[in-house]
């Protein structure tokens, strides 16, 4: 064997994942924003290596979901390459991952559906027996809820909830919290969904409706400590609007926890009563990841009810209508969800945020986003789609536009950061603009972003009415049938812009008279200076990202871009690299669906840093070659006695698995002799050490 050559690098976080921070500090007021890193799986999604069982193709519904049912903890229900013919749907279960051998290897092509509890899809994550918003469960009184008195404020940890319903709340538990609409502006930030007033032209939807009223601001948190009466949270209360006055309360469903779908392709054509592609009701700490979805109905995946669960790595195409309610990635009420690194062709509204909060959209690319009624009509690859959208983060993503409409209520306090907004695709003539922000969608945070096409984006910013070709139109009110709501000059006078490179101005824009520095509420500070960090959620280069594209790949900050017309402030992000050099997708996104495996186009595949990696204590790894150049020796102190040390090869898998030789409250020692688990010799090459048990460091041996 020849033997690595032996340098140490110690590095945060490096080949495990994503490292995660807050680093809008300094940018965006902290009344503003919030921490991001802790959207999606919490502790991160696991690389699962049991295998409970391998199906092969002519298994049934039924026999995947026996085998399902019957998966230990902790394991994996396999299925093989090949094409299934399936005439219900998958239900997973809590802890569980199915997975094929590949998106371009297994295939499941779907006939029928399960009833999902609601949901009807093909795949299902949610548990029995579960409790939704209209069920008089989840009502005050109810067997699943609970009367919030007490511990309002804006980042409050801690509320005292009464009334407490007779399935009780434990620790670990994760409750809905939600309080009523207004009824009408108060001229700040406002939840609304009323057409009489209005400030929605068709009235809200989603979460809990108790007395005629919609109770749509909303955030699901985790109990960490109870005391009497008294109920620690995680993360604390995002908004600065909950109120006393506004009857807020909490509920809960039964969950369904730590569940995965993984490289496979599903195609949706013949589902016969599909409402929802992949439904995920009551989901935590769930995944879709690597999966291709041809075709779906109302979506590709809806996650309702549902908290830090992540959507990565996948390719999304098509849907049945191409019309209204016609989605890639649904949120409809949730919390702390990351969808991150896919790719969208041929779908209406790729991502749509439906009473989401704290969501980090990011690194998605979206291509031909069709719709057949208004077909000359641009619709956004990121849409703010109903009330109650609030503190989510759009980071990285490129497509044709970010839009929050009107037609379901009001939010804000949304932020966009380093995306590249095109404000055209071919074959649109209307609405053509980047940016836009329809009345009550009050103190967003624009920041660092690449927005417009040369010869179509012409104009800066033109006030309401708007019609088509400027980079921003803030504030512009909309009619629908007897519904008129009038512009909102709040909009342009709360909203934050900083640092956007934009084709009209042909520059970067560092300009204070467009940063609120001077409201009475929620103002933001000018920034001191033109510096803005690579990410607002991650502290360092995802492991996955690869080594040929920029980091970050779009900003102001950014040169040497290809994407033209950009004066090189632009990079094809890793999911337009995928689409468009490894999949060999069409320059305008036509065409039918194409062959897709993640595996081909990223690194490794998206996987969360451990949540506790940024807050332990530190830890210091030393690393010597034995004499005779045959073993290393791998010392660490400040660690944890349990800890293992896992060894990967440069696209993330797993070789080596090591436990200590000695170990210690201090400390531990290891030893590796240059072989994998199943003792055969490694290649030379980069090999990188991650320490698992809890402990927060990676080193990279040379």
């Amino acid at each position: 064997m020849s033997h690595i050559p032996i340098k140490t690098v110690i590095t945060v976080i490096v080949s495990l994942g994503l490292a995660y921070s807050q680093n809008a500090t300094g940018i965006v007021a902290a009344s503003r924003s919030i921490d991001w890193g802790k959207a999606g799986v919490e502790g991160g999604v696991p690389n699962r290596a049991a295998i409970y069982t391998t199906l092969n193709p002519g298994a049934t519904a039924d026999q995947i979901n026996a085998a399902i049912a019957a998966c230990p903890a902790g394991q994996v229900v396999s299925l093989s390459a090949g094409t299934y013919s399936l005439a219900g749907g998958i239900v997973l279960k809590s802890d569980v991952t199915v997975r094929g051998a590949g998106a371009d290897k297994t295939f499941l092509v779907f006939t029928g559906v399960n009833a999902c509890f609601g949901g009807y899809g093909v795949v299902c994550f949610t548990a029995e027996n579960h409790v939704w918003g209209g069920d008089k469960d989840a009502w005050p009184g109810g067997t699943n809820a609970a009367v919030w008195t007490a511990g309002f404020a804006q980042g409050t940890a801690q509320i005292t909830l009464t009334n407490v319903g007779s399935s009780g709340i434990a620790v670990g538990q994760y409750l809905i919290l939600d309080q009523e609409n207004a009824a009408a502006d108060n001229g700040e930030l406002f939840v609304c969904d009323n057409t009489t007033f209005p400030c929605s032209l068709e009235g809200g939807n989603g979460g809990r409706v108790i007395n005629n009223i919609q109770h749509g601001q909303t955030q699901i948190v985790k109990v960490t400590a109870i005391n009497g009466s008294v109920y620690t949270i995680s993360p604390a209360l995002y908004a600065p609007t909950w109120t006393a006055a506004l009857s807020p309360g909490a509920w809960w469903v039964r969950p369904m926890q730590n569940a995965g779908l993984e490289d496979l392709s599903i195609n949706h054509d013949s589902a016969a009563g599909e409402i929802n592609g992949i439904s995920m009701y009551g989901a935590i700490n769930c995944w879709v990841k690597g999966v291709r979805s041809v075709n779906s109905n109302r979506n590709h995946v809806q996650l309702c009810a549902s908290a830090h669960n992540t959507i990565a790595d996948c390719y999304f195409y098509g849907t049945q209508h191409g019309q209204t309610q016609s989605y890639g990635v649904e949120i409809y009420l949730g919390s702390d969800n990351l969808v991150i690194n896919n790719i969208f062709q041929h779908v209406t509204a790729p991502q749509l945020l439906q009473l989401g909060v704290g969501d980090v959209i990011a690194y998605n690319f979206s291509i031909n986003d069709y719709e057949t009624a208004s077909a000359d009509f641009l619709y956004g690859s990121a849409t703010d789609h109903n009330e109650g959208n609030e503190f989510d983060l759009l980071e990285g993503n490129d497509g044709s536009m970010f839009g929050a409409d009107l037609f379901h209520g009001t939010g804000g306090m949304n932020t966009l950061f380093r995306n590249r907004f095109t404000g055209w695709e071919k074959g649109k003539l209307n609405n053509l603009i980047p940016v836009r922000l329809d009345s009550y969608k009050r103190y967003c945070n624009i920041v660092g972003n690449v927005l417009g096409t040369a010869g179509i984006t012409i104009n800066y910013q033109t006030p309401a009415p708007y019609g088509s070709g400027q980079v921003y139109a803030l504030g512009g009110g909309n009619s629908n049938g007897t519904v008129t709501i009038p512009a909102d000059p709040l909009v342009p006078a709360t909203t934050m812009r900083w640092g956007n490179y934009d084709v009209v101005s042909d520059s970067a824009r560092w300009e204070a008279s467009e940063v609120p520095s001077a409201i009475a509420k929620y103002a933001n500070p000018v920034p001191a200076g033109k510096t803005l960090p690579a990410s607002f959620f991650l502290s360092a280069k995802p492991a996955w990202w690869p080594s040929a594209i920029a980091w970050p790949p779009i900003g102001p900050d950014v040169s040497g871009g290809a994407l033209s017309g950009l004066a090189g402030h632009a990079h094809q992000i890793p999911a337009c690299n995928c689409y468009a050099n490894i999949m060999k997708g069409p320059a305008d996104g036509s065409g039918d669906p194409l062959t897709f495996n993640a595996d081909n186009c990223y690194t490794t595949a998206v996987s969360n840093a451990p949540a506790n990696l940024m807050r332990q204590g530190p830890v210091s790894l030393s690393v010597r070659r034995m004499p005779g150049g045959h073993e290393w020796m791998i010392k660490m102190t400040g660690a944890e006695a349990k800890c293992r040390l896992t060894i990967c090869d440069i696209i993330g898998r797993t070789v080596r698995t090591l436990a200590p030789d000695q170990s210690s409250a201090n400390g531990a020692r290891f030893f590796w002799d240059g072989r994998d688990n199943q003792g055969k010799s490694l290649s030379e090459g980069l090999y990188v050490i991650g320490i698992a048990g809890g402990v927060r460091k990676v080193v990279g041996i040379f």
